[in-house]
């Protein structure tokens, strides 16, 4: 399967086809992460494993002799890279179980801001007045989200406050997975770099999963079905695809097209789950997304 899909990429799809897909894909995971039972962090876990497991076949056929000229300094990146996307699962995940869809994918897409942030701070990247801008609106976005509903007394889901913060806490992992990666993927080709770095992720949240005592067996079928499903979905053809996409088009494009993930997502909870987002929650979520939207138009 992973063999077709990248075969499929390599015989020149339009990258704007290969987009639109990966965000269809990507926009039915934090339904999947709602439908199962199994801690957050083992469904984390095993969306991860499963598509490194789907990955390896043809990165062993194709790609084995790239694997040998990854330098350490190279390793060394992809090894913070795949830490950063193991934490930022996990945090996400986890805050589906406590706020709404709506307020979660919306925050956790956030990631843009915390790129241009942590470019300023670590890399000496300049930040526009349109950046800084975008990061304003975007706050005053986070805010109406966050303390609207509870100053209005209608809230989805136990804790908001900390699906929220977890939501957070998730795009700026998010954003350290993509400013650790941003040179290797220049450097390593798509297969070998997603390999490493998702290999990594998945050692990382094993260590979460038996760190919490979860148990890692004893699932219903339907289980094994999500975890499957996250990793066939979200995994291959949303987030390995956007990958491939990332090296076609520039990351200002995708960014924002990436802004349709809130949408879609907020739509699918809708339908499939009966979960209607809050007044505050649309107001402050579309705020949000045209923050995001400024910040990642800039770069």
């Amino acid at each position: 399967m992973a063999g077709d899909i990248l075969q499929a990429l390599d015989e020149e799809i339009p990258p704007a086809a290969g987009l639109a897909v990966a965000i269809v894909a990507i926009s039915t995971a934090a339904i999947l992460v709602r439908l199962t039972t199994a801690p957050s962090s083992v469904a984390a876990f095993y969306r991860v494993l499963f598509t490194t497991l789907a990955l390896l076949p043809v990165a062993g056929w194709k790609y084995r002799t790239e694997f040998a000229r990854i330098d350490r300094r190279d390793l060394a990146f992809a090894t913070l890279s795949g830490v950063a996307l193991a934490v930022h699962f996990a945090a996400w995940f986890e805050s589906l179980a406590w706020t709404s869809v709506a307020a979660s994918v919306t925050l956790v897409q956030a990631q843009p801001l915390f790129v241009a942030v942590g470019a300023w701070l670590l890399l000496s990247e300049r930040l526009s007045a349109r950046i800084v801008a975008g990061i304003v609106v975007a706050i005053a976005g986070m805010v109406t989200m966050s303390v609207g509903d509870l100053l209005g007394g209608v809230l989805v889901g136990p804790d908001p406050m900390l699906g929220n913060a977890l939501a957070l806490l998730g795009a700026v992992m998010a954003a350290g997975y993509v400013l650790a990666g941003r040179s290797l993927r220049q450097r390593v080709s798509l297969v070998p770099y997603v390999v490493v770095v998702y290999s990594v992720c998945s050692v990382v949240l094993l260590g979460i999963v038996l760190a919490q005592g979860a148990p890692l067996t004893g699932y219903a079928p339907r289980e094994w079905l999500l975890f499957a499903g996250l990793a066939l979905g979200p995994g291959l053809f949303g987030h390995t695809v956007i990958n491939w996409v990332l090296a076609h088009v520039e990351s200002s494009i995708v960014s924002v097209s990436l802004l349709a993930e809130p949408v879609g997502s907020t739509i699918l909870a809708l339908v499939l789950l009966g979960e209607s987002p809050t007044l505050f929650t649309m107001i402050g979520g579309a705020v949000v997304l045209v923050g995001i939207g400024l910040t990642a138009s800039d770069r």
